[in-house]
């Protein structure tokens, strides 16, 4: 049997082949990790900070154009109220911890999700950040906060119902560049991997929209242990995948599969929508 790849050899292979331009990760199995160890629910989050810290760092290295992490769901409200604070605060203290070595590494910050919720001191810290960062040209870090997938296309049904009630758009007329136009990504290159961690098989109203033709990896693996060798394996599955968009093998090999989001209209990962 061989030896399993070093870091600097797995990112050399990896720099071969296509990347994904937008990937999102479901974040999963801090608080299960805490608990297996003994410890309180929020050790486990604290330790996944960690994990998103080295996870972005891989991902800015490597070229990603854009980064979606799933950190607080609009369902999430509904847990202890003594952990929803303590995740608050987690959150408020990772920004200004991560702040230097976001605006270095010319990565924009950008909040995703029904982020009236969150509490003024978070908002605050967020707006400051995404502000400050808001004209660097490398990776998009999107986070996702108070965040669901049905609750953003509600959103998009709102904002599309309002422009053709002003008689910007036509009903009749509307295309899926129009829709995207609402959608809290806007601006983003399509999704071509979804990962989540912890060993559960579904998305949870995760980028409900932009999944359409993402490739889904699953991994056992909780959070807090997921650092950046494990997304660098992640990349290395993604690009045994073939992507056909509906396309034949053949088509596919003839370069003739394209995601449909690239017909759509995505601006790219450099456009703010």
């Amino acid at each position: 049997m061989s030896a399993p790849l070093t870091d600097q050899a797995l990112e050399f292979q990896i720099r071969q082949r296509p990347l994904p331009r937008h990937v999102g990760i479901i974040m999963d199995g801090n608080g299960r990790w805490a608990e297996g160890r003994g410890l309180p629910r929020i050790e486990g989050h604290r330790e996944g900070s960690h994990s998103v810290r080295e996870v972005t760092r891989a991902a800015r290295r490597m070229g990603v154009q854009a980064l979606t992490l799933y950190a607080f769901s609009s369902q999430n409200w509904s847990r202890p109220t003594d952990e929803v604070a303590a995740l608050m605060d987690l959150l408020c203290e990772f920004l200004e911890k991560e702040r230097a070595e976001i605006l270095e590494n010319q990565i924009r910050l950008q909040a995703i999700g029904e982020l009236e919720r969150l509490p003024r001191f978070v908002r605050t810290a967020l707006e400051k950040l995404t502000e400050d960062s808001a004209h660097n040209t490398g990776m998009v870090l999107s986070l996702a906060l108070s965040y669901g997938g049905r609750e953003e296309l509600l959103h998009a049904v709102r904002g599309l119902a309002a422009a053709v009630q002003a008689g910007e758009l036509s009903p009749g007329r509307m295309k899926e560049a129009d829709v995207e136009r609402f959608l809290w990504t806007r601006g983003l290159p399509p999704v071509d991997l979804v990962i989540r961690t912890s060993g559960e098989y579904r998305i949870s109203n995760f980028l409900l929209w932009q999944c359409a033709y993402a490739e889904l990896l699953f991994t056992e693996t909780p959070w807090p242990d997921f650092r950046g060798r494990q997304f660098l394996e992640c990349l290395g599955e993604y690009q045994t995948r073939e992507r056909r968009f509906g396309k034949t093998s053949a088509q596919v090999k003839n370069g003739h599969a394209k995601h449909p989001g690239d017909v759509a209209g995505s601006k790219g990962a450099g456009s703010k929508g």
